[in-house]
């Protein structure tokens, strides 16, 4: 499987992008503001229940698109905590979902793999990503910003995977699909791309019968191991 590594047998390569590209929790300052010492304990209630009601609404088909999903989350976790949340707070924190910080690895490894076709393939909403990207000083580092509100319906559903296909003209298995959700990867491997979890936290991999192509702590460790003729052999996951 040596041969499948290098930048030149990369036909795209594919991001997620909460999470992977964009803290997520660089919202603790923006709740901090609204709820003082709170910050942290509301971003990790919220960012639990945002991802739990994307998996519910697409399995009851009841898809609203990705803004309203995590305004619902955060009115749900706000609640649930017994934390007052009037509209002009939940207005001001659900702007600092457009101002997300990209982790400090993120322009570095686009520069380093800028020969390659990138692209985000995403649950967040058209509006939402085209705000990150912009506010994140990444303009014109990606081919394609996709967002899965074409298709209805939320990761790891295979047809929001097969936007990606559709939209890159790329087939699924010379896709490199990048994430740090666990769910995520697993649901792209299946799908049928080439899966890489960026697991920065060192978490344990979850039990969906699906194992990433290489778990990798950084997307600085990304590039190094597509740059690497031997990583696959030295990594011990290809």
């Amino acid at each position: 499987m040596i041969e499948e590594t290098g930048v030149k047998s990369i036909k795209c390569v594919v991001f997620d992008a909460y999470g992977t590209l964009f803290d997520v929790h660089s919202v603790t300052k923006a709740v901090d503001q609204t709820f003082p010492g709170r910050g942290s304990e509301v971003s990790s209630a919220w960012r639990t229940r945002q991802l739990e009601y994307t998996w519910l609404r697409s399995l009851m088909g009841r898809y609203e698109d990705f803004w309203r999903v995590t305004e619902e989350a955060l009115i749900a976790s706000c609640n649930a905590m017994r934390l007052p949340l009037d509209v002009a707070a939940r207005n001001e924190v659900m702007e600092a979902y457009l101002h997300l910080n990209p982790f400090p690895d993120v322009k570095q490894a686009l520069r380093a793999l800028s020969g390659t076709p990138l692209a985000i393939l995403s649950n967040g909403s058209r509006k939402m990503l085209e705000s990150v990207v912009k506010n994140a000083g990444l303009d014109g580092a990606f081919s394609h910003v996709i967002s899965v509100d074409d298709v209805k319906t939320y990761k790891p559903s295979p047809s929001a995977y097969q936007l990606a296909v559709k939209k890159t003209g790329v087939p699924a298995a010379s896709i490199w699909f990048v994430s740090s959700n666990f769910f995520d990867v697993a649901g792209a491997k299946a799908f049928g791309f080439r899966s890489y979890w960026i697991n920065r936290s060192g978490a344990s991999a979850d039990e969906l019968g699906v194992t990433p192509n290489a778990t990798l702590k950084s997307l600085s460790d990304l590039v190094d191991f597509i740059r690497s003729p031997r990583s696959l052999q030295t990594s011990g996951r290809g």
